[in-house]
């Protein structure tokens, strides 16, 4: 094939046919690409690292802030159906929903977190950081709703307006985003609640019954069930206590001040610090502040600082100060930066809730700000996989021949593009399905970013699976994040970005085009 092409992507000057390029004799595309990777390409990222989205010197950092749920404290995925069966069992006894639902038990395979869910159309949906929602990632109950039938209830687009979408802490008039752990169990009984109710022919009306289980799931903490769970058996419930104990004490060794704000109530904190850390955890910290009723402890100044007593009683003594050993509740967090002086980029706060525990922080107050984000983990022994990485260059590839050869018109040429284009779409539905089956990655949708990854990257300086990433670096440690090209930045042939180093297959064989 003899032809020629500009950077614009001008039509060729011949219309000889595009040839499919021949690949490896096989039967399967993992072998037509093996040879692309360089040795140890699997190996490249490690679950226990520390990921920066700014440059952040740890050397600066003389205040180390954190949330107790699902940061100090790292709960088993054992706990979720137990709030799920609860929260389903208080909508029956309680709201009088059909007793029929509790045939439904905890699925852990269904949901991620960072999904939307639009009340007035029952739909549970990923959305990307544009707003568009991810097709093939819309459910109804339990049932996929067809892409078609998606875009047609947006009025012809898969695109969301950003009104209805969210406000700053993640709800909208009728859109909401499911983006703490906790809510892994309630996105799974909304959806068991309306599978039950379109099985079977029951009217509904969507806003009543996203409010009956919300409702139902926040009785389960509002009542202390979750906390008596944890309690009865915290070998079971609470993981890495060993390791948190490590970080915190290695921190006020090297003359670090700490101090905990958490929304759970002192009992239940004091319980679980006591069983990860030891009776004098308190000593570790300089201030410590419980039912902080985030995020309006960080936006509200009107509630003031309570003294509690060991047995959890108010003093009624105005706080002029907040001590070391001492326990307070609610408060705000402009009297906190009175009373402590810790201001700006000093403080690194840690919590796993962007919008509750980051947001407010980072642009309000110039806090320094880490995310715990526990599926990382599990996300990142997925990528260093042989499976996700052939399958990903092979996509890339593709993407790169169809946008190099969209220009050939002719019908043959054009039976290969739209074989290609499928054979792309295919492995695209692959690489999901290696995250989660309905859902795929919560970072990602097929390519872009997801909007759980967008206020990641805008709410947070660093992220990590858990706090005990920490013990991998120096206390005076440096991150700096890595350079990821802009779209204008990139080279022409953008699956050379998958690793930095991998082969384009076929570049040889097109060179003559460029």
């Amino acid at each position: 094939m003899s032809v020629t092409t500009s950077w614009d992507g001008v039509r060729p000057e011949h219309d000889e046919p595009l040839r499919q390029p021949a690949r490896a004799p096989s039967s399967s595309w993992e072998d037509g690409i093996h040879n692309l990777l360089p040795p140890e390409v699997c190996s490249l990222l490690n679950p226990a690292a520390i990921y920066a989205n700014n440059e952040i010197s740890l050397r600066d950092v003389e205040v180390y802030g954190f949330d107790y749920d699902y940061t100090l404290a790292q709960y088993a995925d054992a706990l979720h159906p137990e709030i799920f069966s609860a929260a389903r069992d208080i909508l029956i006894e309680h709201y009088k929903y059909p007793e029929g639902i509790r045939k439904y038990d905890y699925d852990p395979s269904f949901a991620i977190r960072g999904l939307h869910y639009d009340i007035q159309k029952s739909l549970l949906m990923k959305i990307d950081a544009f707003h568009y929602v991810q097709l093939g990632t819309a459910y109804r109950g339990l049932q996929p709703v067809p892409d078609e039938e998606v875009i047609d209830l947006y009025g012809g687009t898969q695109h969301i307006p950003l009104y209805q979408m969210s406000g700053f802490y993640g709800k909208g008039p009728s859109i909401k985003q499911f983006m703490d752990i906790f809510s892994l169990p309630e996105m799974a009984l909304l959806s068991c609640v309306v599978d039950h109710f379109l099985g079977h022919g029951l009217e509904f009306d969507q806003a009543h019954l996203y409010k009956d289980v919300t409702d139902a799931i926040r009785d389960v903490h509002v009542k202390g069930l979750m906390y008596q769970w944890i309690e009865r058996d915290m070998e079971k419930y609470i993981l890495r206590g060993d390791e948190t104990f490590a970080v915190l004490s290695r921190l006020v060794a090297h003359g670090k001040q700490l101090f905990l704000i958490t929304n759970s109530p002192f009992s239940f904190v004091d319980k679980g610090m006591r069983h990860m850390v030891g009776p004098d955890w308190r000593q570790l910290f300089d201030v410590v502040i419980v039912q902080a009723d985030k995020p309006s402890f960080f936006t509200d100044r009107r509630k003031p600082f309570r003294k509690l007593d060991e047995k959890g009683s108010l003093h009624w003594d105005r706080i002029t100060r907040l001590e070391k050993g001492k326990i307070y509740r609610q408060g705000n967090l402009y009297d906190f930066l009175r009373l402590t002086e810790w201001r700006g980029p000093r403080v690194l706060y840690f919590g796993d809730h962007l919008y509750s525990d980051l947001a407010d922080l980072m642009l309000r107050h110039g806090w320094r700000t880490g995310a715990i984000i526990p599926e990382l983990e599990r996300e990142i022994r997925i990528i260093n996989t042989e499976q996700y990485m052939h399958s990903l260059t092979w996509q890339q590839a593709l993407t790169g021949l169809l946008e190099r050869m969209q220009t050939y018109q002719d019908a043959e040429s054009q039976q290969v593009l739209a074989a290609w284009m499928k054979e792309r779409q295919e492995l695209r539905c692959i690489t999901k399905a290696l995250f989660n089956a309905q859902f795929g990655s919560i970072f990602r949708t097929f390519h872009n970013p997801t909007y759980f990854s967008r206020r990641l990257v805008r709410f947070s300086d660093l992220y990590m699976a858990s706090l005990s990433c920490l013990l991998n670096y120096r206390v005076d440690f440096t991150f700096y994040p890595r350079r990821t090209p802009l779209q204008h930045e990139a080279p022409l042939w953008m699956d050379q970005l998958c690793t930095g180093c991998m082969k384009t297959p076929f570049l040889g064989d097109m060179a003559h085009i460029r």
